[in-house]
């Protein structure tokens, strides 16, 4: 018998706080790149250490901390992370440097914290694991590739009980803003929370880290079960989509009405949106349809914003107003699908259920 998963500890770090989302009071913001919401970093770090670190590293460290502490779990056996840009503001550095100095006389400090593994290195070395210890670079499929390794692990090493898993991606001032020219971004006014209304292409971006304490023991205070998680890449219609998505739900067990909430990766891009408009209006039309990218922005890891919303709304059984994209209630929601793709044609689908 395959051993159950569970989440019971969650650490997030983005342009929104559970109190924001839960009082119906969202982050406003009119710009189409905006900065996570910084905890009291000196909470989680060393002053002296905390000087010399990146964004992403602070975010890491300290969201990969709290979904510890939350846990009550002191070392996890093991650090997998995904990211899909890893550490830009250090790879700005070091490039600015490089052209600046002409190529020579280079200090390596920015390369050598530029790399994706920085993050998950940095926790290692805060917590003194000598664990297993890897770093996923997948584009928008990086965290659900940690994730993937991760209930892999649990359920091949009997002997380990907690792995911690998570997401990290940030911005950076010149390599983000690359989207203005690229088509990513959307241009002229912006209003996030208007978002999927505004009917043009591109989206909005931002950074954020989100962490989870993954284990095969159950106790009163779990979040979520995690059923599974697939990724696939395909160029497919929505119905050949749809095929995927029923496939998937049938061998864990489940149908199309046992689902209670649908979480889509909408971004506000017209085009890119078509898809997930499909499926609203058919496999799903009777489902609660919920979204979060005009919450907390889209980049490459966002899904464990939806995730780490997944765990909250189980353990609360509360549903804000704010993430409803259809009229369809959910009382007492169980089993939550998110479903997530990207204009690279990756696709994934993460399946949670209340413990």
């Amino acid at each position: 018998m395959s051993r159950a998963i569970y989440i019971t500890g969650i650490g997030a770090i983005s342009a929104q706080t559970e109190e924001s989302i839960f009082s119906e009071k969202p982050v406003i913001y009119n710009s189409n790149i905006f900065q996570a919401i910084s905890p009291n970093f000196k909470e989680y770090i060393p002053a002296m250490a905390l000087r010399r670190m990146s964004k992403a590293i602070k975010m890491g460290l300290t969201a990969g901390k709290i979904a510890l502490q939350d846990a009550n779990v002191e070392l996890p056996a093991a650090i997998i992370t995904g990211t899909g840009e890893g550490c830009k503001q250090d790879t700005e550095k070091f490039l600015e440097s490089m052209l600046a100095q002409e190529e020579e006389l280079l200090t390596p400090t920015s390369f050598i914290q530029s790399t994706h593994n920085t993050v998950g290195g940095q926790i290692a070395l805060n917590l003194k694991c000598t664990g297993y210890n890897l770093t996923y670079s997948q584009e928008n499929a990086s965290l659900e590739s940690a994730l993937i390794d991760a209930i892999l692990l649990l359920k091949e090493k009997l002997s380990m009980n907690s792995v911690l898993v998570g997401g990290v991606d940030e911005i950076s001032k010149k390599i983000t803003s690359f989207g203005n020219l690229n088509g990513f971004l959307k241009q002229g006014k912006i209003d996030n929370l208007g978002l999927f209304s505004q009917r043009s292409r591109g989206t909005i971006t931002s950074e954020g880290a989100f962490f989870f304490n993954l284990t095969t023991e159950y106790n009163e205070n779990c979040y979520a079960k995690i059923k599974a998680v697939s990724n696939f890449n395909t160029d497919s219609s929505s119905v050949e989509i749809s095929e995927k998505i029923i496939d998937f739900l049938s061998r864990n067990g489940l149908k199309l009405k046992d689902l209670d909430i649908f979480f889509l990766g909408k971004n506000g891009d017209l085009e890119q949106d078509k898809i997930y408009e499909e499926l609203q209006i058919s496999i799903f039309a009777e489902s609660c349809q919920l979204a979060y990218k005009h919450l907390a922005g889209d980049f490459n890891t966002v899904s464990g914003f939806a995730i780490w919303l997944s765990c909250l709304i189980l353990k609360k059984q509360e549903i804000p107003a704010i993430l409803k994209l259809n009229t369809v209630s959910s009382t007492k929601p169980k089993n939550i699908l998110i479903y997530n793709f990207s204009s690279n044609s990756n696709h994934s689908l993460i399946l949670l259920q209340k413990p």
